[in-house]
């Protein structure tokens, strides 16, 4: 969740009406090697497999079970490889500081120590401010949307699931740092602060509440769907006060290698229209919603 953060909190009707009013040029790599900077859709056809980026303990989206890459990320990258008419191979990495970090080390520089660039990085939030930001990228194949909701106990709450105004009063688990906890920290006034309860991952937020320990989760709705337990159920309310509750999902794309991205861009809108992207998340349990456009 925490690589989304940054993209949400800064997003305004002010920056909706002129993207890229701010837009500053950006350092590129020069003189870089294509170990470094990725390879070309014909590079990458003749070799014979194509590289993804995924966020690593991310289930229900990527994470890695007895040394086999498992997720909703890890199959939309394995039809894209399918599409391309190579192998897929994975590369799990840890959240960095921010958006930008994370596709600079991932996608069009590397990291300072070691590794390359992949190919292609999954979980990517799109909006035309934050493409203005990182012209060095490009986001096509976008896949889903995502949402925030709130997981609760049926038995704590049997006339219906609660408001962030309930958590004056009630215990709400949340990632720490992430955009529930800023949220729920800041609302009313922070008059929801007291109810809030930090755990390190979204999986431990769940766990908590599963086992009683707290009486809602807020949080990503795959996230919550995928880790409910018996009697928990998942909503949607309203959340007044939040810049942006859903955004769109999708790859990112070395800024060079169009043809690459455009391809990317096909395999995912194929897949979106047969049907194959849906049959991935409810394999997973999970709610697909497709993009807005």
């Amino acid at each position: 969740m925490r690589a989304g953060l940054a993209l949400v909190l800064t997003m305004s009707p002010a920056l909706a009406a002129d993207p890229c009013a701010d837009w500053v040029p950006q350092a590129r790599p020069q003189n870089a090697s294509r170990d470094i900077v990725g390879q070309d859709l014909d590079a990458i056809v003749e070799r014979g497999f194509m590289t993804f980026a995924l966020y690593e303990d991310f289930a229900p989206y990527s994470w890695e079970d007895k040394g086999q890459p498992r997720g909703i990320d890890v199959e939309i990258a394995r039809l894209v490889a399918e599409y391309v008419g190579v192998e897929p191979r994975f590369h799990f990495v840890a959240a960095g500081e921010n958006l930008e970090a994370d596709l600079l080390n991932n996608i069009w520089k590397g990291p300072v120590v070691g590794g390359a660039v992949s190919n292609a990085m999954l979980r990517m939030p799109y909006d035309s401010t934050f493409q203005c930001r990182v012209e060095q990228v490009v986001f096509p194949g976008q896949y889903q949307e995502e949402r925030i909701a709130i997981a609760y106990r049926e038995a704590d709450y049997p006339d219906g699931g609660p408001v962030p105004a309930y958590f004056r009063f009630d215990t709400v688990a949340v990632e720490n740092d992430a955009i529930s906890d800023f949220y729920l920290t800041g609302f009313a006034g922070g008059q929801t602060a007291a109810g809030v309860r930090r755990y390190p991952t979204m999986q431990a937020a769940m766990a908590a509440l599963n086992a009683g320990e707290v009486m809602a989760a807020m949080g990503p709705l795959a996230q919550l769907e995928f880790f409910a337990g018996e009697g928990v159920a998942v909503h949607e309310p309203p959340l007044p006060g939040l810049a942006k509750s859903k955004w769109t999902l999708g790859l990112a794309v070395h800024f060079a290698y169009r043809p690459l991205a455009y391809t990317v861009g096909d395999a995912v809108t194929e897949a979106l229209a047969d049907g194959r992207i849906a049959g991935i998340f409810e394999a997973y349990g999970l709610t697909h919603h497709p993009p807005q456009w």
